[in-house]
């Protein structure tokens, strides 16, 4: 190839032992899933190229100013997508944690005042401001994770007024900071306290102010609801998610969790984005999820912190060729956690999946969870640069030295966000 036909790259990752680029997944892209001893590039925030290093000078031509980044035989890895989190809140529930320990259920825990409605107390005196301010420091966590894109959800304010005040400081969240923020409503969280007599007004007052309130501003993309023993049954959350549908807010469920209320059959009945969760999911319901396109969210974290016995069934919702995406969960009452390192490495103990099952679920997996999959999630030319580099010489470190940042560097639309060259290479 001549220079002059060669595309001009402005950012090289060169020097990696493995490019983990999922190119089987993605239609035309040709390339293979992993790339050893590979090489990337970038050019206006995009990838280029993907290839072995040694094919870099006859295919890539360096534009003057290029920058050279030297991935130091680590991995090079999309961009962790974590496209389930509740990261914008108000107080702590650290208190409940001491009555967890003693014995206390967390239902036990939310009637008697605890739990979603405690955070719901703190959030609404809290001002849109202070909720930026307060999540910032989350999202620099996550980011020093590998994490790139960020869903955030709602369901803290269960107002008019709050719910709207948490979606606006989701969106100012994306500009403040690297990681790109995806918005959620979620009004079906919680009954707040004021309706606990009066759930059919609540559910009213959702349907006909707080989902139509929502979608007016224009960049909410989801609307998901808790379907759960002492929060919303199917035919509630049906009400809620049908109207939001209506207003072009993809229906999401928090299904399955602690017991099964039929969740399932509502997901399939609304073509919904996800289930999330399902620790309580019933095998019958794992070949239907498979013959969907509902992706199923696994958030082993909330397992290790409920100290659930029970797993998502993550090994037979792949076997079983369902979509399947990984998550932090990250939300102050059964998650307090942005570690996505140690979300990555449950999933393989806790939910049976292999190592590149794991990366993948929680890359180009939570991209089709969020129906962003023709962006990001992979390496590939076209698709958003959007990468880490991990001081690690294998996939298999990254679950083997569990809940351990190898981040060395991340890369968001072409630019580099966090640069970390100290942190040791893994061996």
């Amino acid at each position: 190839m001549s220079r002059s036909s060669r595309p001009n790259a402005d950012l090289i990752i060169h020097n990696a032992a493995q490019v983990w680029s999922f190119g089987t997944r993605v239609a035309g892209s040709g390339l293979p899933d992993v790339i050893e001893a590979g090489a990337l590039a970038v050019a206006d925030g995009a990838v280029i190229w993907v290839g072995p290093e040694s094919a870099l000078a006859t295919e890539i031509c360096a534009a003057p100013d290029a920058v050279w980044l030297d991935a130091a035989q680590g991995l090079v890895t999309p961009g962790f997508i974590d496209c389930h989190t509740h990261l914008v809140f108000a107080g702590t529930r650290a208190e409940e944690i001491a009555a967890r320990c003693a014995g206390e259920s967390y239902l036990s825990i939310s009637a008697k005042g605890g739990g979603i409605n405690a955070t719901v107390r703190a959030t609404r005196a809290t001002s849109e401001d202070a909720l930026v301010e307060l999540a910032l420091p989350r999202l620099s966590r996550l980011l020093g994770f590998g994490v790139t894109m960020a869903e955030v959800k709602s369901g803290y304010g269960l107002s008019t007024e709050s719910e709207l005040k948490m979606l606006r400081a989701i969106q100012r969240l994306g500009a403040r900071q690297p990681i790109e923020t995806i918005a959620t409503l979620m009004c079906a969280h919680a009954i707040p306290p004021e309706f606990s007599s009066a759930r059919e007004r609540y559910l009213d007052l959702c349907v006909s102010e707080i989902v139509p309130e929502a979608a007016r501003l224009g960049f909410v993309r989801f609307c998901d609801a808790f379907v759960e023993q002492g929060a919303f049954e199917v035919e509630e959350a049906r009400r809620v998610l049908e109207r939001a549908a209506a207003l072009g807010m993809r229906p999401r469920l928090h299904a399955e969790q602690m017991t099964s209320r039929g969740a399932i059959d509502l997901a399939l009945d609304l073509g919904a984005a996800t289930v999330d969760h399902l620790e309580a999911l019933q095998p019958t319901d794992i070949p239907r999820l498979a013959a969907s396109d509902v992706t199923s969210v696994l958030l082993p974290l909330s397992t290790l912190f409920l100290d659930d016995p029970r797993r998502a069934p993550g090994r037979a919702l792949w076997d079983a060729g369902a979509r399947v995406a990984l998550a932090t969960n990250l939300n102050p009452g059964t998650a307090m956690s942005e570690n996505a390192a140690l979300a990555l490495g449950l999933a393989a103990r806790f939910n049976g999946l292999r190592a590149e099952e794991a990366l993948e679920a929680f890359t180009l997996g939570a991209a089709r969870a969020l129906g962003l999959e023709d962006r990001v999630g992979a390496l590939c030319p076209g698709f958003q640069a959007d990468l880490v580099v991990h001081a690690a010489p294998s996939l298999a470190h990254l679950v083997w030295h569990l809940g351990i940042s190898h981040v060395r560097q991340v890369v968001k639309r072409g630019r580099l966000v966090l640069d970390r060259r100290d942190v040791p290479r893994c061996s």
